[in-house]
């Protein structure tokens, strides 16, 4: 069962994300699907291994900023006071993230091809009877 078009469309990420963006990674999970639906069973389970192990934007995103925040503060403890001005920047952006679904690095990121939960939950779903006995 492949999730609805209505949950895409509901995604706060793929909404602040450029259309050809979008449909460059949609391509690719639909291209993913068609030839994993060919593959035996048990390298379908082994995609599905995958799958389950694929970071999405949102967590790519959170563990980002937190190793560039973290960074800057040991930085700007340790080196020089200048360095506390990349969590100053990267902080907003998370904040932005939150409040608004999109920042600076998630155009790059999309542009990267790392996908939302939802698409990688539509790549799952549609591989899953492929696993069920016959």
């Amino acid at each position: 069962m492949e999730s609805s078009p209505m949950t895409l469309k509901a995604d706060r990420v793929r909404q602040s994300t450029l259309s050809i963006l979008n449909s460059r990674i949609d391509v690719a999970t639909a291209y993913s699907i068609s030839y994993y639906k060919r593959q035996r069973p048990e390298v379908v389970a082994q995609r599905m291994q995958e799958l389950d192990r694929e970071w999405d934007i949102e967590r790519v995103l959170e563990w980002n900023v937190a190793t560039l925040a973290l960074t800057g503060l040991l930085l700007g403890l340790k080196v020089n006071r200048k360095w506390f001005a990349l969590p100053g920047v990267m902080l907003p952006c998370m904040l932005q993230l939150g409040s608004q679904a999109w920042c600076p690095p998630l155009l790059l990121l999309r542009w990267f091809g790392v996908r939302t939960r939802s698409e990688i939950d539509r790549e799952k779903f549609a591989l899953e009877p492929l696993l069920a006995p016959a």
